[in-house]
């Protein structure tokens, strides 16, 4: 067994690991990043890229088949699964090894490979083969899938947001668990390339929205593009030939249907449980997590810090990598005996890339406080009739003295407004100084400017 020492050990080698050793290195310290594998970061592997080409792919199918509205006639649209996961695929390894890449240009002393345990506050066992003392260390050990007890011991019939994309064929039919972002993402992509979908949450909500009046125009919305069960839950799953049949009850009654395949989106918990956390000394929550400031991302009872979707606070990449930064910087600090930085967290940004794509912003909307609320339909807005994707709304909340706090938006390329929005509240920006700003004709900003609008009279 060989014996290593450290100042800053990080685990895990995704967005957060990657950005976390960067950052020690760069504070001039001895930090050594520990990677279990399979690499790539889940971004690049198993989330925002593979999903986006796969999403890329079903628009153009559905961009064909609606073009008829326009006064084109296409003819037949025909999708070639196999090609589509193809491309896909070709296209993912090609950001994985991009990753990959730079990795191996670490020299070799900084990086060592297998599972990490804590045998100590201070210590970490890899494999069998490196024991390594560390002054600071930080986790960023990301997130696993979770398969929900109904669908366990139905083998190869059950995907996951980790196995969903290795399929070589889509499936003829398709049940989605879960109706969150990558859920509502997924099922929108598999319905438009021909899988018949259905999609089960016990919630009320899709995309995390929680807009009363978004909610129901979003359930609408979503319903027509494939089969809908809210406030239904899955009870029931047995093999049925090839595939699963599955059992639910909900606010509709009960029902039974056969599915080829079953996709488990209903979370990503954190990989945080049998890595020896209750040997370091640090508090841990009901779930087995560590209580850590959300700012510094130091945890309570050692010098360890954890960034990233370990920590399950805002499971998105530009944050792993902020948070793997922080956290990076803050491990150098405490090697060196110093205190932990505590900078300001940015404002909560979430997007889900479905169409129409659904933005929340700080948090969106909160029933228990006192916000006055603008409003703004695309339905009835310029451009969105002239690209006939007229959907959704703007909803925006602000404080009384008019700084803009919140909003929560379902519309066409929402991901642009929703970026404005943002700066805006990180700014503290005051609803009128955001409306007294220039918004081109035609253009979907000016749904913003009615909104603001609407909020200013308020």
């Amino acid at each position: 067994m060989r014996e290593r020492s450290c100042d800053v050990a990080v685990i895990g080698a995704g967005t957060a690991g990657i950005a976390a050793h960067r950052a020690a290195l760069d504070a001039g310290v001895r930090a050594v990043l520990i990677e279990q594998g399979p690499g790539g970061t889940t971004c690049a592997r198993v989330g925002c890229m593979p999903s986006k080409l796969l999403i890329t792919a079903a628009e153009a199918a559905h961009q064909a088949r609606a073009a008829h509205r326009l006064g084109i006639d296409l003819g037949a649209v025909r999708v070639d699964g196999p090609a589509v996961l193809a491309r896909m695929r070709a296209l993912r390894d090609r950001f994985v090894h991009a990753v990959l890449e730079g990795l191996d240009g670490l020299p070799e002393e900084t990086r060592l490979t297998g599972r990490a345990v804590f045998e100590g506050p201070d210590s970490l066992l890899i494999d069998d083969h490196t024991r390594l003392r560390f002054k600071a260390a930080v986790l960023a050990t990301g997130s696993s899938p979770s398969v929900p007890e109904p669908l366990r011991g139905l083998g190869k019939r059950v995907l996951t947001t980790d196995s969903v994309f290795e399929i070589e064929t889509l499936p003829a039919s398709l049940a989605v668990l879960g109706a969150g972002p990558v859920g509502l993402e997924l099922a929108q992509a598999m319905g438009r390339l021909g899988v018949a979908t259905s999609v089960f949450d016990p919630g009320d909500s899709l995309g995390g929205l929680g807009d009363p009046e978004l909610k129901r125009a979003a359930r609408e919305i979503f319903s027509g593009a494939f089969d809908l069960h809210l406030g239904a839950k899955v009870e029931s799953g047995a093999a049925e030939g090839e595939g699963a049949r599955l059992g639910w009850s909900g606010e509709e009654g009960t029902g039974e249907r056969t599915f080829d395949r079953v996709l488990a989106a209903a979370g990503r918990p954190p990989n945080v449980s049998g890595i020896g956390l209750e040997k370091t000394g640090v508090a841990l929550d009901d779930r087995g997590g560590p209580v850590h400031d959300p700012r510094s991302l130091l945890c309570e009872g050692a010098k360890i810090l954890i960034a990233g979707d370990a920590n399950a606070d805002r499971p998105v990449l530009h944050e792993a990598s902020r948070q793997g930064r922080i956290a990076g910087r803050n491990a150098a600090r405490l090697a060196r005996g110093e205190a932990a930085a505590r900078p300001e967290r940015w404002v909560a940004l979430a997007m889900v890339f479905s169409d129409p794509q659904i933005a929340v912003i700080g948090g969106g909307y909160d029933p228990e406080a006192d916000h006055r609320v603008g409003r703004a339909d695309f339905c009835d807005q310029g451009r969105a009739r002239v690209m006939d994707r007229a959907q959704g709304g703007i909803r925006l909340y602000a404080e009384a003295d008019g700084r803009l706090a919140a909003a929560e938006l379902v519309g066409p390329e929402v991901e642009h407004l929703a970026h404005l929005l943002a700066y805006a509240a990180q700014d503290g920006l005051d609803v009128r100084r955001l409306r007294d700003r220039p918004f081109y004709h035609p253009t979907l900003e000016e749904g913003l400017e009615t909104a603001l609008s609407d909020l200013a009279d308020r």
